[in-house]
């Protein structure tokens, strides 16, 4: 699992997304303008960031609403100890 967390924090654009979520919930719907990439996009980065354990996801109606997991958590602040 150590693996895929490394994979998911190399990308630029997945500690973006990141960054992007850790300020609070929001819906998958408004992170592709966040972080000025394609919807398709966006979607593969946030399978990676949940694949790794670093996001959560709840249903609210048919939208997806993306959080930090409490590893994410935990790790963006070991990150932002650098």
């Amino acid at each position: 699992m150590k693996t895929y967390i490394m994979r998911a924090l190399a990308d630029e654009s997945r500690m973006k997304l990141l960054e992007r979520i850790s300020k609070g919930e929001i819906c998958a719907c408004k992170l592709p303008g966040a972080v000025k990439k394609s919807q398709p996009a966006v979607s593969q980065h946030l399978k990676m960031l949940l694949f790794a354990g670093l996001v959560e996801v709840r249903r609210h109606g048919t939208n997806r609403m993306y959080s930090l997991s409490k590893k994410g958590k935990l790790i963006l602040k070991d990150i932002n100890g650098w």
